[in-house]
C-alpha cells in the first residue's frame, strides 16, 4: 500500500535498490532488516523506496508506509504510525479488525480516535484528589480531564506497534516505509528507536528515510540518526548526490519523454547538471524551467519550484496556494472546506495540479510533491493571503465543517493571529500530548499558550486559569526531565506583575516551585522556604491542598536534614490525606515516612515499610507512586548493604518510568542512573555501558551529562583511551549539578592518576569539593570519603613520580584531605546513623589508603602488621559490600604489602584474585598495577623501574609495525579487524601479536595492552 509517486525515470539507483532489496531478502528468502536512508532534499529516497516498495509487493510482501509531517512547533505524537494503521484499516479491515481485537492499544492511533470535534478546553476548578500539586495527574484540569489512571501507558503503546507489526509478519513478508523523520516529533523518533532496538523475529523490515541536509547541529533528529547507527542490525545508508554522467542521462531520458524528439542543446544540458549538484529533482526542476523558454533561471530553489505553479489556472493556483498553508498534505474535506469553489470546480483545480505533478492523489488527501515545494509556495504567499486561508482552517477545524487535531488547530489559530482559539487549542494540544505520554510536547503546548495569555485582551477573553495552566506546564517540565525550567517559570510567575499576592493560588505555584527545586540544585532551604510560606497562605477551606502542602513540606525538611520535623509533618499529611481520601497524597506523606526511618537509624525497617509502600501503590494502579517507592526503596536496600535487590528495585523503577512515559522524569532517571551505578558496583559492566547508552533517546541537557558521566566511570575502570576525552569534557557542567560533580569527578581522579598526573588528579578533588559545597551549601559532604580514598589511591600508586623533599608536604595535605573526609563519619555518629556497607568500605579503604602513603613516603612510618591489618580489613568490607572491581583493588594493594613482607605466596593469591577480576572486566589500570608486583616488572616513570636486583629494566624495542598492531589490539580489535585496517594478512598480524606477547613478558592480548600502556607505549 505504497503512496502514489510520480513515475519519473530512475537512474544511478541500481546499487542502492539492489543492496536494500538484498538485505530484506526481497525476491529472495525474506528476513528482517532495519535501514535508516538518508540524502539531501530532492536528491531521490523516495523514488528509491518507491522502488524498493514496488518490488515487495510485486514479490508478494505487504507494504505499509506512514510520513512524517512539518507541523512546526505543534508536534503531532504518533502520526506515520496514525497513517499507517489508518491505510491498514481501510484497505485491509479484517487484518485491523484482528490487530485491534489482540492489540487494543493501537486504537488510539486510528485517525478517528485523534480527530477534533471542535469543542475548546478550559482549565478550571480545584485538582482532583490525586492531582494536587507535586502528583502529576492530567486530572487536576477538571471539567471532565481524563485522570492519569485512563491515560494511555506508552510502554503499551511500544508494545502494542511492535506486536502488530510482528503479528502482521507471520502473515506474511511486510515492508514498513517513515519517511521524512527529520519532521517527526519526539515520541514517534522514540517509537523508531524501540522498534529498532527490539528488533522482529518474523520477516519484518523498516526502512527510515531522512532529510539529512535539515539536520542542522541542534536538530533533534541528529542524535537519533547517529544512536540509530550503534544499535545491532540497524544499517545506515546515504544516497549520495548522482554522479554528472547519471544526472545528464536522467536529462536526456525525461526530455526525449516529453518532447517530440527534438534535441537539447549541450550548452543546456551542460547548465542543468552543473545547477543539479548531483540533485534528481533538481535536475528535473531545473530542465521543467529550461523547457518553458526561460532564459533566465531563478537564483534560488523557491523560485525554481514556483515555476510549476505559474503554468497553472487561477483556480488551481488559488488551491495550490490554500493547500500549501495546510502543509505537505491536506485532506480532501479541510481542503473544500476552506475553498470557496463548487464540487466540480474543485476537482478540476486539483486534477490541473495533479497533471503538472504540483500534488500526488494520496487515498482521501492530496501531498505535494515535494516539501520544498510547499514551502515555496507557502513562503510566496502574500502576508494577507496568510492569514486569510489560516483563518479559513480555523473555521474549517473549529466550526465542524471539518475535523482536524488540536495541534492542527492551534498552528492555523495562531498564524491567523486568532489568539483565544490558540490558546485553548494549544492547552488541548497539551492535554492531548500528555495522554499519550508525550510530556516534552506537552510542555511546548502549554508554554506557547502561557506566551500568548500575556496579551492582556487575550488573558481576558480566553477561559484558562494562568495560574493552574503554569503549574501544569511545570508538571510536565518535570516529567519530561527538565527540573530547573519548571523551577525557573514558576519562579517567573511568582515574581511576575500579575503574580497574586496571597490565597491558594500563589500557594500552588510556591509549591510547584518547591518541588522542581527539590528536583534540582537550587539555594539550600529554598524549598522549605517556598512550602512554609505556602502553608501560610493557603486558605482554611482548601484542605485537599493544603494535604498536598503538608507532604511537599515534609521532602523540603528532609533536604535540609531536620528529620524530626520531617516525620511530624509528613504525618500530618497522611492523616489528612486519609481523612479527606486522597489516595496519592497518602502514598507520598507514607513513602516520605517509611524512607524517614532510614535517616533516623533503621534503614531496615524503611526498607520493609517501603515495601508495603510500593506493594500499595500497585495495587491503587498509580504508576508515579511506585517509581518514587521503588527508587526510595533501592536507596534503603543499598543502605543495608543489600546491592543486588538495591540494583533490581531501581532497574523496576527506572522501567516503569520508561513505560509510563516519564524517562526523565523525577525519581524514575534517577533510579536509571543509580541502576548503571549498582550495576558497576556488581561488576556487570556490560550492563552499566548498556544504562548510560542513550541511542535513540533524547536526553535532556542535564541527563545526558550524567549518562556520560556514568560512561566515564566504566572507561575509567577499563583505561579505555576516550576516558580522558570523557573526563575533560565533563568538568563544563559541574557547577551545574552536583551529582554530576561527584560521579564524573571521581571517575576523573581515577583517569588522570592512572596517565601519571598526579597534580591533575588532586586538582580535580578540590574543585568537585569546592562545587559540590557550594552547589548545596554544606561544608562536607558523604562522597567525601571515597574521593578521598581515590585520591590517596593515585598518590600512594604515583608515589615514584614525587621527590623526595616533596613528600613531607604531600602528606601534610593528605592529613588535612582526610580529616575533612572524616567530618561525615563523626557526623553520621552524632546523629545516631549507622554506617551501612558502602560507607564503612570505603572508610576503611581511607585509612588503608593513608597508611600506605606514610608506609611509601618514610614520613610518620606505620607499622607493617597494622598497615597489613587495614588493607585485609578493606578486602573484607568490599567484599561484603559486592564490590568486586574495588575488592580486587584493594587484593592488588594487600598483595603489595604481603610481598614486601616476605609473604610471597600469600601475596601471589591475592594477586592472582585480583588478577582474574580484572581480566574479567578488563580493567586494564588494575592490571598494569599488577604487573608491577612481578618480579622484574617495569614501572612507569620514565620507561624503567628498579627490577628483582634493583637495576633498571627498560621498555622493550617494538618495531614500528607492531606499534601499529599493538594500538590497534589495545583497542580491543580482533586480527582479522587489524589486519584489515592495516591491509596485511590475518597470518601477519598473529605473527606480530605473537612476537609484541614475547617482548612484553605478556600472557594474553589483555595484559599485553595494560603493560604497553603502562610503559608509555601507546
Amino acid at each position: 500500500m505504497a503512496t502514489p509517486q510520480t513515475r519519473t525515470p530512475l537512474v544511478g539507483r541500481a546499487r542502492e535498490i539492489a543492496h536494500l532489496t538484498a538485505a530484506a531478502g526481497i525476491g529472495s528468502d525474506p528476513v528482517s532488516a532495519a535501514v535508516v536512508l538518508g540524502g539531501d532534499a530532492g536528491v531521490g529516497k523516495t523514488r528509491v523506496l518507491t522502488e524498493v516498495s514496488e518490488r515487495a509487493t510485486a514479490a508478494g510482501w505487504t507494504v505499509l508506509v506512514g510520513h512524517c509531517l512539518d507541523f512546526g512547533d505543534s508536534g503531532l505524537p504518533y502520526l506515520p504510525f496514525t497513517e499507517i494503521f489508518g491505510r491498514l484499516a481501510a484497505t485491509a479491515p479484517e487484518r485491523a479488525s484482528a490487530l485491534a481485537d489482540s492489540r487494543p492499544a493501537i486504537t488510539a492511533l486510528q485517525p478517528g480516535r485523534r480527530l477534533r470535534s471542535g469543542s475548546m478546553p478550559t482549565v478550571p476548578g480545584d485538582p482532583s484528589p490525586a492531582g494536587g500539586v507535586g502528583q502529576g495527574s492530567p486530572g487536576a484540569w477538571g471539567g471532565g480531564g481524563a485522570a492519569e489512571d485512563d491515560a494511555m501507558a506508552r510502554g503499551e503503546l511500544f508494545e502494542a506497534v511492535h506486536g502488530a507489526l510482528e503479528d502482521l509478519g507471520q502473515l506474511g513478508p511486510l515492508l514498513v516505509v517513515l519517511e521524512d523523520a527529520h519532521w517527526a516529533d519526539r515520541s514517534t523518533r522514540d517509537v523508531i528507536s524501540f522498534l529498532f532496538g527490539r528488533g522482529f523475529a518474523g520477516s519484518v523490515s523498516l526502512l527510515v528515510s531522512y532529510r539529512s541536509d535539515d539536520l542542522h547541529r541542534r536538530h533533534p533528529l541528529r542524535h537519533a540518526v547517529n544512536e540509530w547507527g550503534r544499535i545491532p542490525g540497524v544499517e545506515r545508508l546515504a544516497l549520495e548526490a548522482l554522479a554528472d554522467t547519471d544526472v545528464r542521462r536522467l536529462v536526456h531520458t525525461v526530455h526525449d519523454a516529453r518532447s517530440d524528439g527534438g534535441d537539447l542543446a549541450e550548452d543546456r544540458v551542460q547548465e542543468i547538471v552543473r545547477r543539479a549538484e548531483g540533485n534528481a529533482f533538481f535536475a528535473e526542476e531545473l530542465l521543467e524551467a529550461s523547457e518553458t523558454g526561460r532564459d533566465a533561471l531563478p537564483a534560488d530553489l523557491a523560485d525554481l519550484l514556483l515555476l510549476r505553479l505559474d503554468r497553472l489556472d487561477e483556480p488551481a493556483q488559488r488551491m495550490v496556494r490554500a493547500a500549501a498553508a495546510a502543509g505537505r498534505r491536506v485532506g480532501h474535506d479541510l481542503l473544500a472546506a476552506v475553498m470557496d469553489l463548487s464540487e466540480a470546480e474543485l476537482d478540476t483545480a486539483v486534477r490541473a495540479a495533479v497533471e503538472a505533478n504540483v500534488l500526488v492523489p494520496d487515498g482521501t488527501s492530496y501531498a505535494f510533491r515535494h516539501a520544498l515545494q510547499a514551502e515555496a509556495v507557502y513562503d510566496d504567499l502574500l502576508p494577507g493571503e496568510r492569514t486569510r486561508l489560516h483563518r479559513a482552517y480555523v473555521r474549517a477545524i473549529s466550526g465542524g465543517r471539518a475535523l482536524g487535531v488540536s495541534a492542527e488547530l492551534a498552528r492555523h489559530a495562531r498564524a491567523a493571529h486568532d489568539l483565544v482559539t490558540a490558546v485553548t487549542a494549544s492547552v488541548e494540544a497539551g492535554d492531548d500530548a500528555m495522554k499519550v505520554g508525550g510530556p516534552d510536547e506537552a510542555a511546548e503546548h502549554y508554554q506557547l499558550a502561557l506566551q500568548l495569555l500575556e496579551d492582556p485582551t487575550v488573558a481576558e477573553q480566553a477561559d484558562i486559569d494562568r495560574v493552574r495552566l503554569t503549574v501544569r506546564a511545570g508538571e510536565a517540565l518535570v516529567d519530561a526531565g527538565h527540573a530547573p525550567r519548571s523551577y525557573a517559570l514558576h519562579r517567573g510567575a511568582l515574581d511576575g506583575p500579575a503574580a497574586p499576592p496571597a490565597g491558594d493560588d500563589r500557594a500552588r505555584l510556591l509549591l510547584g516551585m518547591a518541588r522542581a527545586a527539590l528536583l534540582s540544585d537550587q539555594k539550600a532551604g529554598l524549598p522549605l522556604e517556598a512550602t512554609t510560606e505556602a502553608l501560610d497562605v493557603i486558605s482554611s477551606s482548601s484542605r485537599r491542598l493544603r494535604a498536598t502542602a503538608l507532604a511537599v513540606h515534609a521532602r523540603a525538611y528532609i533536604s535540609v536534614d531536620r528529620f524530626e520535623d520531617a516525620v511530624r509533618v509528613a504525618q500530618a499529611a497522611l492523616d489528612l490525606a486519609d481523612e479527606l481520601d486522597l489516595a496519592g497524597t497518602a502514598v507520598d506523606a507514607s513513602t516520605t515516612l517509611a524512607r524517614l526511618q532510614e535517616f533516623l537509624g533503621d534503614p531496615q525497617a524503611s526498607a520493609e515499610a517501603l515495601g508495603d509502600v510500593v506493594a500499595r501503590a500497585r495495587e491503587r494502579g498509580e504508576p508515579s507512586a511506585v517509581v518514587r517507592g521503588l527508587h526510595q526503596l533501592g536507596g534503603a536496600l543499598l543502605e543495608v548493604g543489600d546491592l543486588a535487590q538495591a540494583r533490581r528495585a531501581y532497574s523496576d523503577a527506572a522501567d516503569l518510568a520508561r513505560t509510563s512515559g516519564r524517562t526523565w522524569g523525577p525519581y524514575g532517571f534517577d533510579a536509571r542512573m543509580l541502576s548503571g551505578i549498582t550495576a558497576y558496583m556488581a561488576g556487570d559492566w556490560v550492563a552499566a555501558e548498556h544504562v548510560a547508552d542513550s541511542t535513540g533517546e533524547h536526553a535532556p541537557p542535564a541527563a545526558g551529562a550524567l549518562l556520560e558521566s556514568l560512561r566515564l566511570v566504566v572507561a575509567a575502570g577499563r583505561g579505555d583511551p576516550a576516558a580522558t576525552s570523557l573526563a575533560d569534557r565533563s568538568r563544563g557542567a559541574w557547577a551545574e549539578d552536583g551529582w554530576h560533580a561527584i560521579t564524573a569527578g571521581a571517575a576523573a581522579i581515577d583517569v588522570y592518576g592512572d596517565e601519571g598526573r598526579l597534580e591533575r588528579a588532586e586538582q580535580t578533588y578540590q574543585e568537585v569539593v569546592t562545587t559540590v559545597s557550594k552547589l548545596w551549601s554544606v561544608s562536607w559532604f558523604a562522597a567525601q570519603v571515597r574521593l578521598a580514598g581515590l585520591l590517596l589511591g593515585q598518590m600512594g600508586n604515583n608515589i615514584a613520580s614525587v621527590a623526595q623533599s616533596d613528600r613531607a608536604g604531600l602528606l601534610e595535605r593528605v592529613t588535612a584531605i582526610t580529616d575533612a573526609a572524616r567530618q561525615n563519619i563523626e557526623a553520621r555518629e552524632q546523629g545516631s546513623r549507622t554506617m551501612g556497607p558502602e560507607g564503612r568500605a570505603w572508610h576503611l579503604r581511607l585509612r588503608a589508603e593513608l597508611l600506605r602513603l606514610r608506609w611509601l613516603t618514610g614520613v610518620e612510618p606505620v607499622g607493617e602488621d597494622e598497615l597489613r591489618a587495614a588493607w585485609e580489613q578493606s578486602v573484607e568490607a568490599f567484599e561484603t559490600l559486592g564490590h568486586p572491581f574495588e575488592t580486587a583493588r584493594s587484593r592488588a594493594r594487600l598483595a603489595a604489602v604481603l610481598r614486601a613482607q616476605g609473604e610471597t605466596s600469600a601475596a601471589r593469591e591475592q594477586a592472582a584474585s585480583a588478577r582474574e577480576t580484572a581480566t574479567r572486566l578488563g580493567a586494564l589500570p588494575l592490571l598494569a598495577e599488577l604487573s608491577l608486583l612481578e618480579p622484574g616488572a617495569a614501572a612507569p616513570a620514565g620507561g624503567a623501574a628498579p627490577g628483582a636486583d634493583g637495576a633498571l629494566q627498560r621498555a622493550p624495542e617494538l618495531t614500528p609495525r607492531e606499534r601499529e598492531v599493538l594500538t590497534l589490539v589495545a583497542q580491543g580489535r580482533s586480527n582479522g579487524q587489524v589486519a584489515k585496517q592495516l591491509f596485511i594478512s590475518t597470518k601477519t598480524v598473529s605473527v606480530h601479536v605473537s612476537n609484541i606477547l614475547a617482548k612484553l613478558g605478556a600472557s594474553g592480548r589483555t595484559e599485553a595492552a595494560a603493560l604497553a600502556r603502562d610503559r608509555g607505549l601507546l
